[in-house]
């Protein structure tokens, strides 16, 4: 019985803290949007949407070489081979910190060219342009702020990372006003907000490394760069493939619904696509506490935990979404109001669109957890699969839908992932029953 406590206490730890973590993002991006819309108008709430797949893409990178590290590094420290997870931690951060530098340079060179990608809208094209340029610059920032949280939390410090995250969105937000208002520098002062705020939650994560219990350090002498790059990788491929689709899901669904419904659809989209980080916040901390506490469990060798984790996360999650949900259908007029919407059509689209996406997600929150269940379990081709299937899915259906029936075009992501859900059921038994094949073969 003590064990179980003390279990369901370290539970409870990773979840809220991952919780809290995602909740200070959740806050931090949707405030951004709603002080932006109040302060600029609804054209910035867009043009920050219309810029969320470079900061995709940027995510993606650091899930590849952090999120797959973090994954390695918690086995390493099950077996308390703590050299080993040092070396992954190092050249996790080495392989961040390269290409923020990267996109640095990208920032100077190419924001006119990056902008005219994602925006073909004149209208929105100065706004997309000024928010995206300090965004850029700021690429090693954002890179090293996920890093950290990744690495800093599996090395026993969830609860740092969550108030450094914490303080990183009270300082974003804080700019905001500052950057904005008294500044004058509009949606530029946005992005610069957001930068300034993740450099603040860099310097207090790295504290971690002052406390006497912290295993992880810089270290290049455990390891060869190659293989371990090459395990990182192959660790994070799922994740990260989600990520890409995820990238190109955003680049492909903001033209398809700025060309199919113009400005009064792209706004819509836009706060819907902020409501997804309620969401998100209860996907990520159960991810999060899933890759972190079942990967330890995994190098542990105990499956009785693991599993444990894993209904644990699924009965939070369904519980969380169920909640999220009520909420949007109780109040969407009063939810699209609060991202600076005054106009009749906006705020009539807004609460159509609302309604609609707050089904929508609920799949999605599962079949992404399903994707990393998988991958914990060694099912690497399903969760593959997943990772790419996940959003996809929805580019032909969205594609398909704006041609045929564009009234009913906020119902595409419902379909794709209905589609996705008999997919994976399908190929789960079809591994079932070649697994049961080869045995009975022994």
């Amino acid at each position: 019985m003590s064990k179980n406590i003390s279990f369901n206490t370290e539970f409870n730890r990773f979840l809220w803290s991952s919780i809290l973590i995602a909740l200070s993002a959740c806050l931090g991006n949707v405030v951004d949007s709603i002080i932006v819309g109040n302060l600029i108008g609804e054209d910035g709430v867009s043009a920050i949407n219309l810029s969320k797949p470079v900061t995709q893409f940027m995510f993606t990178i650091s899930m590849l070489l952090s999120t797959g590290a973090g994954m390695l590094v918690g086995m390493e420290l099950g077996k308390k081979d703590y050299p080993r997870a040092s070396y992954i931690f190092t050249m996790s951060t080495i392989g961040c910190l390269a290409f923020g530098l990267l996109q640095t340079v990208a920032g100077l060179l190419f924001t006119d060219e990056v902008t005219g990608w994602l925006c073909n809208n004149e209208q929105l094209f100065a706004a997309t342009r000024d928010y995206l340029y300090p965004l850029m610059l700021g690429a090693p920032a954002y890179m090293m702020a996920w890093a950290l949280a990744t690495m800093v939390g599996v090395d026993g410090s969830p609860r740092l990372v969550s108030i450094a995250i914490l303080i990183d969105n009270v300082v974003n937000l804080s700019c905001d006003l500052i950057f904005i208002q008294w500044f004058g520098w509009g949606i530029e002062g946005s992005s610069t907000a957001t930068v300034v705020g993740h450099i603040v939650g860099i310097a207090f994560m790295c504290w971690h490394f002052r406390y006497p219990d912290h295993h992880l350090s810089i270290s290049l002498n455990e390891g060869k760069a190659f293989p371990t790059l090459s395990r990182m990788v192959s660790q994070g491929a799922p994740l990260a493939l989600a990520s890409i689709s995820l990238t190109a899901l955003l680049f492909c669904a903001n033209n398809i619904v700025l060309s199919a419904m113009g400005r009064t659809g792209i706004f819509a989209f836009s706060v819907c696509m902020n409501i997804l980080y309620i969401y998100n916040l209860f996907l990520s901390g159960t991810c999060r506490t899933v890759q972190s506490l079942g990967s330890i469990q995994v190098g542990k060798g105990d499956n009785e935990k693991f599993q444990l984790v894993i209904s644990k996360s699924f009965r939070f999650i369904t519980i969380a979404m169920l909640i999220t949900c009520a909420f949007i259908w109780i109040a969407p007029e009063a939810i699209t109001k609060f991202f600076g919407a005054d106009e009749e059509d906006l705020i009539a689209e807004g609460v159509r669109a609302l309604r609609i996406f707050a089904l929508s997600f609920i799949p999605f929150c599962y079949i992404y957890t399903i994707m990393v269940v998988y991958k914990l379990y060694g099912y690497h081709k399903i969760a593959l699969f997943i990772s790419l299937a996940l959003s996809l899915t929805v580019i032909p259906v969205l594609w398909i839908m704006s041609k045929f029936w564009p009234e009913q075009l906020w119902y595409s992501y419902l379909i794709a992932y209905a589609i996705e859900v008999i997919a994976i059921v399908v190929l789960h038994k079809m591994t079932h029953a070649r697994f049961e094949l080869r045995q009975k073969s022994q």
